[in-house]
């Protein structure tokens, strides 16, 4: 275990010229040795220290994940927090009815008492991080199964999560780097009063929609404002009017300065996930399998809810989250699988893998033989056997469990039932109830019955249609062929006799308690017979599953050893990350060149209102033509975005864009069409990350908003 530790240091600390430096989402516990130089070469004028010190307050103190998918800032001494308006959208719509449509006219809390409170909404601040490699992996030896290996890891990550909480307030995590060859603590201070400050109308939050999405040049301005409060003693708690807002450790200057091109430029985030040492297999199995079965999927859904909610304003505001939940990583994926094809991503990894089975063969001790000898074959056995399940992976999770929220409460329920049936204790069970109670709850508040019934119907027909028949449950087939296979009529019968399909219906079988009328109900066998099915059929490959974890590490911890004098950097995985590069330009394709950044002209130049994707509210065109811009002019007009060549994922939606000196430029929120295979493949000529420039943001605040207050908090620096 020392030596393979000892080799991911040597990876993790080498500081060559040949580094791309571009590429990777870096753990800042390491940015004195492994990038500092490089930043500071391209412009950085902080110290290590200034961005990452667990002692004293620094740049990292700023910076937390905003909810359990985005980034946010803190902007002022009380605690309030910039974000994304797609990171807020939820919370936007959870406040949201006919009669108040913030999504449409936005929201602004010119006082605090205006300020709203949303439940469930969390702020999470980092704290600390230590490398605990050695303590995961004591009692780990090669001769043992995966399985075995798993649960010592596991053991032991608990042990050390229980240690780092022990008299805190803090959240402990232990992550997994490099496929499980190094292990990182990782502690936070989760914050649980999240309150709604402001928001501006969809029309200026979401321009462009889903026609932009992913696109350069772009005229968003993709930002909400929230605040975090804490109790009299400046500790975590849930709501109360009592609370006060935070005083942060440090909180971000705003600049007022502008960008240029070749600027310096980094981003701290929570990346989600990549996968950049995906094999070739892998990258040929997203191609022709998992992401245009993702595409298929969330298209018939997506078709669904878009016809109703044009149909009626309250099933607008209802599913508008999951809307465009759906909709962002379904352009996604069409793009992702364009870029891999066209940036030819499996040859490159081919090319990669064919020179690492040469390394091996080049070792004539036949050490690497011994340990990496089988790694090629097992990863490439993988996907030859668990291809065909795929398409019931996607289409159970993305049409059913992804669909209906008939399906949803049907899965909630099921633990209850599971509990009941085995003879668990009667606090157990009530306890467990509790909690389903909740969240049926949630869902019901975004929970249209007719809409619902045509989710079902399009979520099963694909299923059905897409998944292979040897992978579908007798029972299942059984039961479409007695309807000849119409789904629409299926859905019809169910909704006609559920108990489980209206919040009213809902209520009474959970307050009869009466397992029968639960275990029978249509909607919750076919759930069942589901859920059942498909973990009945994966586990033929879990065998084959455990044998791509142990290649995959062995892949990972080869690949290192092999290029041991060039920097790596870890899969993103929602731990905090910091990415830096430069404010530039690009040529996306032969004769042409984009700009770094874009201005409120270009809104101008694509209002259609026509559609409200690209409409124009009146007060912003009236800004714009008596061209009333305050402070946050250039050169007679509004900077509205610009791009850099950030390494960035989903999860850094919302993170700061800093300068040189740590003062806050932008928020970055989206990525190019070029560089979709960004995930898998970074590419260095290509990949732009797109903030929106925060004199835009200050602009809407101010100018269209009039909420100078929020203004007034900030350090603006000019």
């Amino acid at each position: 275990m020392r030596k393979t530790a000892l080799l991911i240091a040597m990876a993790l600390c080498a500081l060559l010229p040949a580094a791309k430096a571009d590429e990777g989402m870096w753990l800042l516990m390491f940015l004195k040795q492994q990038t500092y130089s490089d930043m500071k070469a391209k412009g950085l004028k902080l110290s290590p220290q200034q961005i990452y010190d667990i002692n004293h307050a620094s740049l990292k103190d700023a910076i937390i994940q905003f909810g359990r998918g985005c980034t946010g800032e803190i902007v002022s001494d009380q605690g309030l927090i910039l974000t994304n308006h797609h990171c807020g959208y939820s919370s936007i719509q959870y406040h949201s009815t006919v009669d108040h449509d913030y999504l449409s006219n936005g929201f602004w809390a010119y006082n605090k008492s205006e300020e709203l409170p949303t439940p469930g909404l969390t702020a999470k601040f980092f704290i600390r991080m230590e490398d605990v490699t050695d303590k995961v992996l004591k009692g780990v030896n090669d001769n043992m199964s995966e399985k075995e290996r798993t649960d010592i890891v596991r053991k032991n990550s608990a042990e050390i999560k229980k240690q780092a909480e022990a008299g805190t307030d803090y959240t402990a995590e232990v992550s997994t780097m490099f496929n499980g060859n190094q292990y990182i603590l990782f502690v936070y201070q989760i914050f649980k009063d999240v309150r709604l400050v402001g928001a501006p109308p969809s029309s200026i939050g979401k321009y462009g929609s889903d026609t932009d999405n992913w696109m350069w040049p772009r005229h968003t301005c993709d930002f909400s404002v929230f605040r975090v409060y804490a109790d009299k003693n400046g500790k975590p708690a849930e709501y109360s009017p009592d609370n006060i807002p935070l005083k942060p450790k440090h909180y971000l200057p705003v600049s007022l300065k502008g960008i240029k091109n070749n600027d310096f430029a980094m981003i701290m985030g929570y990346p989600g996930t990549t996968d950049r040492f995906l094999p070739s297999a892998g990258v040929k199995e997203a191609i022709d399998i998992y992401n245009p079965s993702v595409v298929t999927a969330r298209e018939a859904l997506r078709n669904v809810m878009d016809a109703d909610m044009k149909a009626d304003p309250k099933v607008r505001i209802q599913y508008a989250a999951k809307f465009a939940s759906l909709s962002n990583y379904w352009k996604f994926y069409i793009g992702q699988t364009q870029c891999l094809n066209r940036l030819n991503v499996y040859n490159t990894k081919k090319t990669l893998e064919n020179r690492f089975a040469k390394w091996i063969k080049e070792d004539k001790t036949s050490n690497r033989e011994k340990i990496y000898g089988n790694v090629l074959n097992d990863i490439e056995d993988y996907y030859q056997n668990a291809s065909e399940y795929d398409y019931l992976r996607v289409y159970t999770n993305e049409a059913i469990l992804r669909g209906s929220s008939v399906f949803s409460i049907c899965r909630m329920l099921k633990p209850v039932v599971d509990m009941i049936e085995s003879g668990a204790s009667e606090d157990q069970i009530q306890k467990a109830a509790a909690g389903v109670k909740t969240n049926i709850d949630a869902v019901f508040k975004d929970y249209n019955e007719s809409t619902e019934q045509k989710i079902m119907a399009a979520g099963l027909d694909v299923y059905f249609r897409n998944v292979p028949m040897t992978l579908q449950s007798p029972e299942f087939l059984s039961y479409a062929f007695r309807y000849g296979y119409d789904f629409d009529k299926i859905a019809e019968d169910i909704f006609k006799t559920s108990q489980l399909v209206s919040r009213d219906k809902v209520e009474q079988a959970w307050q009869n308690k009466d397992l029968s009328e639960i275990k029978n109900d249509p909607a919750y066998i076919l759930t069942v017979q589901l859920i059942n099915n498909y973990t009945d059929k994966m586990s033929a490959i879990s065998g084959k599953r455990d044998q791509l974890s142990r290649a995959n590490r062995l892949f990972v911890k080869g690949v290192m050893e092999m290029d041991k004098d060039k920097h790596f950097a870890p899969n993103a995985n929602s731990t905090i990350r910091y990415t830096y590069g430069n404010v530039k330009s690009y040529n996306p394709k032969d004769g042409v060149t984009y700009n770094y950044y874009t201005t409120l002209d270009g809104v101008m130049d694509k209002e259609d209102n026509s559609t409200w994707e690209f409409t124009v509210p009146a007060k912003l065109r009236k800004l714009w033509e008596e061209k009333d811009y305050g402070q946050y002019a250039e050169n007679g007009t509004v900077p509205v975005a610009f791009i850099t060549n950030n390494d960035i994922t989903g999860g850094n939606s919302g993170s700061p864009t800093i300068n040189a000196k740590g003062e806050l430029i932008g928020l970055a929120f989206d990525g190019n069409w070029e560089a979709m295979s960004g995930n898998i493949a970074f590419n260095p000529d290509m990949q732009r990350c797109i903030s929106v420039d925060i004199r835009y943001v200050l602009f809407i605040i101010d100018k269209y908003a009039g909420a100078t207050n929020l203004i007034n908090e900030m350090k603006i620096v000019k």
